[in-house]
């Protein structure tokens, strides 16, 4: 395989993968792309309801689309005449740096999924408690514990 062919080999690659990030960013954020086990931030929260697969969705829709953009972006950059080690090393920094980019986007839509799954599993104890399940996992999460005493 010569120069020319595997930089346009890799361009297509990149630009393909970029365009589904970008609109799996957005199909899932608007729920458009309805809770699978094919696409999209797959775990047990997520996949528990629709609820935390749009939430977790919502949440990593800003890092997903960078995501997305910069694979396309890498892409153009190795079409560049520049040396072969030169494209291999810019195709490799491109893919560390989206592959960031995508583990930011997934941490972050876990924790919103999971967020939602314990608001939802607490919401049935709540009753005489004037604080919500939404402050109860702040709180939890940001490693205060709350009072029995002011929590009623």
């Amino acid at each position: 395989m010569n120069d020319l062919t595997l930089r346009v080999v890799l361009c297509v690659v990149l630009l393909g993968t970029g365009a589904f990030y970008v609109w799996m960013a957005g199909a899932a954020a608007t729920g458009r792309l309805q809770r699978n086990r094919s696409a999209g931030i797959r775990t047990r929260d997520t996949l528990a309801s629709d609820e935390a697969w749009l939430a977790a969705h919502v949440r990593a829709r800003r890092a997903h689309t960078l995501a997305g953009i910069a694979a396309i972006a890498i892409g153009l950059i190795v079409l560049l005449p520049m040396p072969a080690p030169m494209t291999a090393i810019t195709a490799l920094a491109g893919a560390v740096i989206v592959l960031g980019i995508v583990l930011y986007a997934d941490r972050a839509g876990r924790r919103a999924a999971a967020d939602v799954v314990a608001i939802g599993r607490a919401s049935g104890s709540w009753a005489g408690r004037t604080v919500d399940g939404e402050t109860y996992v702040e709180q939890t999460r940001s490693g205060r514990r709350m009072d029995d005493s002011t929590g009623r």
